[in-house]
């Protein structure tokens, strides 16, 4: 813990980039609500939806705005680095970031096709690639070991991981407050991961999201004034999965903390294979939908995904063994497939 708290140089910098961000959010949110309604850029009741009247989707003009301007702000006196390709990676951040939140905001506009979105997401994707944030390297946890991926392995499966963190992210987007809040909790494990480690540069970058999305979530929590949409929702997932291969591939500790929602991703995939529809054709059989359908308030349903996620994001912080971080991944696992089997009966 000593190490935590050795980065007193820095603090005021990192409560300034951290403060910055979530005050631009704030204040640009209700912009994004406004244009999204003039717009007819909005969500209104039916199919998956429940709330009462027009929402916004342009919600993620906030995030945006949060996190663009905070980065920003952290690179007038940016914090001394030894690593020669952390300015390389930084621009694939912002330019994958960038082009995301752009790509969301069309969808918003003319309801792309899953085939182009996909499509937008190998872009990011190989942005990410071509700018070295990479998933070469991971820890065997049965042997302690480093494992060195070569580039024809380790270029799918970054792609593999930056769009299944894209897709997550969006399907997570289901209640008020759902994927803003565990950004905001995946956020601050990272930030928090890289103090221990000694990668204070990069702190403010995960300093950044974390503001803006406590800045979102005023206008997001249940009941929701605005949505993020899909340009807040890419523009998310992008971030987080390259954050956390910036964060020298932090992957075991990203699943811990959005064990569930990964797990559902997987879960709807098959459900939706096994009864013969698409896999990305969208409906209600989602984890949080079905806790909905079955009588559970979006509060109730979205505090639980809080405290479920912020509890393994700490034991991914506490667990120095990966062997027990990937036991904790299994407990993960076999409440998922509890929940679902019940959820199951009662659909019966």
């Amino acid at each position: 813990m000593a190490r935590l708290f050795s980065f007193q140089p820095y603090t005021v910098h990192y409560v300034l980039v951290l403060c910055v961000g979530f005050l631009l959010a704030l204040i640009s949110t209700p912009l994004g609500r406004r244009l999204g309604i003039y717009w007819g850029i909005a969500d209104h009741p039916g199919g998956r939806r429940k709330h009462q009247g027009a929402i916004s989707r342009l919600g993620g003009l906030g995030l945006a705005v949060g996190f663009f301007g905070a980065v920003a702000l952290s690179q007038i006196a940016p914090i001394p680095t030894s690593d020669p390709n952390e300015s390389l990676r930084f621009w694939g951040l912002m330019g994958g970031g960038l082009w995301m939140f752009l790509l969301g905001l069309a969808d918003d506009r003319f309801d792309f096709s899953p085939r182009i979105q996909y499509m937008g997401y190998f872009v990011a994707a190989i942005i990410a690639t071509v700018t070295l944030i990479i998933l070469e390297r991971f820890n065997n946890p049965f042997t302690n070991t480093t494992v060195v991926l070569p580039v024809f392995l380790y270029v799918p499966v970054t792609i593999f991981w930056m769009t299944g963190m894209t897709v997550t992210v969006n399907w997570l987007d289901g209640l008020d407050g759902l994927a803003a809040g565990v950004t905001a909790i995946v956020s601050a494990i990272l930030a928090i991961h890289m103090v221990r480690v000694g990668q204070y540069s990069i702190v403010p970058l995960a300093l950044a999201l974390l503001g803006a999305a406590l800045g979102f979530l005023v206008y997001n929590v249940p009941p929701a004034r605005v949505f993020m949409g899909s340009n807040g929702s890419f523009f998310l997932g992008y971030l987080l999965g390259a954050l956390s291969l910036i964060a020298g591939a932090r992957v075991a500790t990203v699943l811990l903390v959005m064990g569930i929602p990964v797990l559902d991703v997987a879960w709807t995939i098959v459900d939706r294979l096994r009864h013969a529809r698409h896999a990305s054709m969208g409906d209600r059989r989602h984890l949080h939908y079905r806790l909905k359908d079955a009588g559970f308030s979006t509060r109730v349903i979205v505090f639980a995904y809080w405290g479920f996620c912020a509890l393994f994001g700490i034991l991914a912080l506490l667990l120095s063994s990966r062997l027990y971080k990937l036991l904790a991944l299994l407990i993960l696992g076999g409440l998922m497939l509890g929940v679902s089997i019940y959820l199951g009966l009662k659909d019966k």
